[in-house]
């Protein structure tokens, strides 16, 4: 069994399955785009009509009717609802993928994949601002591509729409599990990795894209070829935690390792930003936890704000000492939190969170989220500062979430990181109240909460919504701008892929 998926220069040989259960029977098949136009064409339209450059054969289906474009003109954030592909492919191979991207590059169209994340009936793309959006070109199904293809002893291959949640399961009932998993499991990999991705395990693993050790990739160019560190690393480089700009990723290789049966969590709550920093780079310093977290949050009285070191001890048999794992820490004890818990149940945490949103409205409002990485020198002033910003009704049914982290952990360059050894998460991840009447200026603050932040020295993280120029972009890169830009040019030069990031390289 390989570590690595298979590398190819071309396209792999097809699945001949039929088309992808679950599309619809009177989907509206295209059949070419009109060159004239710029407008898909069905077979009605392209009869005797020169201008229709035909679609070329493919095992599933690319169409354009009103209910699938429509489930694929939203994101998770809703701010750009009316973002309507032209098209949809819902690939039978991966060599679907290929093709299409030969046909959009040829014929000038835009291009995105779309992880279609979510629990039950609310399948969506998980960006928050429009990252995943390709108004007037296609749209591809991440559904279209989610197999775990093989588990080793320290690794599994899969197809990049494997949601986390199904990776966890599926190595969890071998023993074993992904070192770093988001928060929020019903994501795709692909999509994750290629934002970077980061959970509580960022301070021992770095991010979810720093467990890579391979991927396949389909270029700008048409091309499905092996990526990794030692094989085209500009092109593994640029893929992971470069926003889908140079590439689509269509398998992973991901590290494993064992898995711990049970967890206990300690969630101490501090009064001051002061002590909680203490005692989070204390407990940073000497790795006595093996899952670290935190949060701001409002005091329980809704008065004002305390937060929270949220903490965890794995193990299999023997529960750890909790007492000397608490011994030097000034939290306020009363308060304290302390639970033993299944590691699936800790990582699945989030599942009666989701239930509890979708129950109250909060699931389905805009998501003005703020996510970036604080220089530890600069944090105080800053969290200093929100305190003093944010009101009862800005979390809405959210949470911020605050925490430190080494920035030697994290590996890949475009993952863009303050020039300090200790970073802080900080993930302002709003759930504004239904009818929330002040979206925009929960939006305008980011911006300038942004701006406060970058002059002290912070780094964006690519989730977020934050109303972005080229500039702005170029500063965040700094001197790896040129790189990038490069990058795009050699893997994508006409420019198709991802245009929702607005990065403006080309």
């Amino acid at each position: 069994m390989s570590t690595t998926p298979r590398t190819t220069a071309g396209p792999a040989e097809p699945s001949r399955r039929k088309v992808l259960s679950g599309i619809a029977a009177t989907a509206v098949a295209v059949v070419g785009w009109n060159a004239v136009d710029q407008s898909w064409a069905t077979a009605a339209e392209a009869a005797g009509n020169s201008d229709v450059i035909p679609v070329p054969g493919l095992v599933g289906t690319l169409t354009t009717d009103a209910a699938t474009v429509n489930s694929f003109g939203h994101d998770f954030g809703h701010f750009f609802d009316d973002a309507k592909p032209w098209a949809v492919l819902r690939p039978g191979s991966i060599d679907d993928i290929v093709t299409i991207v030969n046909y959009a590059r040829v014929n000038g169209i835009k291009i995105a994949v779309n992880g279609q994340g979510g629990t039950g009936n609310d399948i969506e793309s998980h960006s928050v601002y429009g990252q995943a959006r390709v108004p007037g070109g296609i749209s591809i199904d991440a559904k279209g591509m989610s197999k775990i293809l093989s588990i080793g002893d320290n690794y599994a291959v899969v197809e990049a729409g494997v949601t986390w949640g199904q990776l966890t399961d599926a190595t969890l009932a071998l023993g074993k599990t992904p070192p770093a998993l988001p928060d929020y499991l019903y994501i795709s990999v692909g999509g994750t990795i290629s934002i970077g991705g980061i959970g509580g395990t960022v301070q021992k693993f770095g991010l979810l894209c720093d467990t890579v050790q391979a991927i396949d990739i389909i270029t700008g160019e048409g091309k499905l070829v092996t990526a990794t560190p030692w094989l085209r690393p500009d092109l593994f480089n640029a893929a992971l935690s470069g926003g889908g700009q140079v590439g689509i990723i269509v398998r992973v290789n991901v590290k494993l390792m064992p898995a711990p049966k049970r967890a206990v969590i300690f969630s101490l709550y501090y009064n001051t930003v002061e002590q909680y920093l203490v005692d989070s780079e204390k407990v940073l310093a000497d790795g006595r936890f093996q899952v670290h977290a935190g949060e701001m949050q409002r005091t329980p009285d809704n008065s004002g704000w305390r937060y929270k070191l949220e903490v965890g001890a794995t193990y299999n048999t023997t529960p750890p000492d909790r007492n000397k794992l608490l011994c030097d820490l000034k939290d306020d004890r009363p308060s304290a939190v302390i639970e033993d818990v299944t590691y699936r149940d800790y990582m699945f945490r989030l599942d009666a969170y989701e239930e509890y949103l979708k129950s109250t409205g909060h699931w389905y409002t805009p998501k003005p989220w703020l996510s970036m990485f604080l220089p530890a020198s600069k944090t105080k002033a800053f969290m200093k500062l929100v305190e003093q910003e944010m009101n009862a009704d800005s979390l809405g049914g959210g949470f911020l979430l605050f925490y430190p982290y080494f920035t030697s952990k994290l590996k890949r360059p475009l993952a863009m990181q303050p020039n300090e050894s200790v970073a802080y998460l900080f993930d302002l991840l709003r759930f504004p109240n239904p009818g929330e009447p002040n979206i925009q200026a929960m939006v305008d603050q980011n911006r300038r909460l942004y701006d406060i932040a970058v002059g002290m020295g912070a780094k964006r993280y690519l989730v977020g919504s934050i109303p972005m120029t080229t500039a702005d972009w170029k500063k965040h890169f700094g001197n790896r701008w040129t790189g990038f830009v490069n990058a795009k040019r050699k893997y994508d030069p006409n420019n198709i892929l991802t245009p929702g990031q607005g990065f403006g390289l080309i």
